[in-house]
């Protein structure tokens, strides 16, 4: 099997769309010689920030001299994004390679009347492959969807279990209370491990502590108390942490906006605990050395400077109101918002929150079979906006901001992953940023 032939594969594969559970991964990894039980796990849960924070937790093991795979989802660009060792994209050739190995195990599973593996369990099942592979030391691995029955679910046991901030997201499948939603993403913590938390609503924290006890584990939470900013601005932020009698000073990130402060302090909080049990061995110089190194493209990403161009991948309401709170670090005239979301996100508040901060509104659609009509987008802020522009296709959308924006005005870009990824395909190919 080549690469071509691999991805072909995959969009068969799409086809079948997803269904949750750990019955079909168990059976193709059984099928597979188990490599997912032979690797050490940081598991990292949540709603929004999974990705920023496995990535400061990737950067700072690196730093200490570590190897480290890292399991993402989605991509942006290209599907191997999502399997990655020290920051290193699997090759096109170790892709195909790998898939071709698990095609022929889907052949027996179907065979035995198993149903086909998923798109994210296969490319699940290629990630524990690559990384044993790779004889990494830690897998940094990040939940797809909710977590009890995430296929990343099927590790045995982990160093820690890691809780970015919960709320609201896929209600029609995780529940349409915090607490069912706390739950199912709780579901992760596995026996005799550590579980470190963001500070939550009452309601997910009483969740995530009780599965903590119930798996005789270690509950420690983010103590975001401890953090002093000392400066915050559109090229990033410095601030000191406090743990415990530990000060750690000067500490300097790339990524931007408050959030992401909070997601580096998990991150630190974490490895400072994995640290304190002699499970890692890490020097305070390389923490920061990891922070200051660490990027996450397309998450509240400046690619232009005049007029500034700001790419963002939020796509519900606790990254809507994330990004609005950033909006504030930039000085311009105008607002030039583009947006594309899909039809399963909660886009009537995402429309209230962003409609009457912008200018001008552009709305266009990702290309995606989970798409929200532009339509009906553009009916939604027009409720809160005049200046509403319907352009569905990505590329004469990006051409239609750059038209309506001066040298200081601010495009903004948001809504789906999927479709910063389309736009940063056009800029790429086109505009050269």
């Amino acid at each position: 099997m080549n690469y071509k032939e691999a991805l072909g594969f995959i969009n068969e594969t799409n086809k079948l769309g997803s269904v949750l559970g750990l019955k079909n991964i168990e059976k193709l990894l059984s099928l597979l010689d188990n490599p997912h039980k032979k690797l050490k796990y940081i598991h990292i849960g949540g709603t929004n920030g999974k990705g920023s924070t496995s990535n400061y937790i990737l950067n700072i093991l690196r730093a200490g001299g570590y190897e480290v795979g890292l399991f993402t989802s989605p991509h942006i660009n290209k599907i191997n994004e999502s399997i990655a060792v020290n920051g290193v994209d699997i090759s096109d050739n170790d892709f195909a390679r790998i898939l071709g190995r698990i095609k022929e195990k889907i052949k027996i599973m179907v065979g035995e009347g198993f149903n086909h593996p998923t798109t994210f369990e296969i490319i699940t099942a290629m990630g524990f492959i690559y990384f044993n592979e790779k004889n990494v030391d830690f897998v940094i691995l990040e939940v797809g969807l909710g977590g009890r029955n995430d296929s990343t679910n099927i590790i045995p046991s982990s160093l820690a279990s890691v809780f970015t901030a919960i709320d609201y997201d896929h209600i029609d499948v995780l529940g349409n209370s915090l607490e069912e939603i706390a739950y199912e993403k709780a579901g992760i913590i596995k026996k005799d491990s550590i579980v470190v938390s963001y500070p939550q609503k009452e309601e997910v924290l009483k969740v995530l502590e009780q599965a903590a006890r119930d798996n005789n584990s270690d509950f420690y939470l983010c103590p975001m108390g401890n953090i002093a900013i000392k400066k915050m601005d559109t090229y990033g932020s410095v601030f000191d942490f406090l743990y415990k009698n530990i000060m750690i000073r000067d500490i300097k990130i790339s990524m931007l906006g408050e959030h992401q402060i909070y997601n580096a302090a998990i991150a630190l909080t974490t490895l400072l605990i994995l640290r304190e049990k002699s499970l890692i061995q890490i020097a305070d110089g390389e923490i920061k050395e990891g922070l200051r190194n660490t990027k996450w493209p397309g998450r509240l990403e400046v690619i232009n400077r005049e007029p500034i161009i700001l790419i963002d991948g939020a796509h519900n309401l606790q990254g809507i109101e994330q990004l609005k709170k950033a909006l504030k670090l930039f000085n311009y005239e105008r607002l030039i918002l583009c947006i594309g979301i899909l039809r399963d996100k909660d886009y009537f508040r995402m429309a209230e929150a962003l409609g009457p901060v912008s200018d001008e509104i552009i709305v266009t659609e990702v290309n995606s079979p989970r798409k929200l009509e532009a339509e009906s987008l553009g009916r939604e802020m027009l409720k809160y906006n005049e200046n509403v522009h319907i352009e569905k296709d990505v590329e004469k959308s990006v051409k239609k901001a750059l038209d309506l924006a001066g040298k200081k005005d601010l495009i903004v870009f948001c809504g789906s992953l999927y479709l910063i990824g389309q736009i940063k395909g056009v800029f790429q190919s086109q505009y050269k940023l």
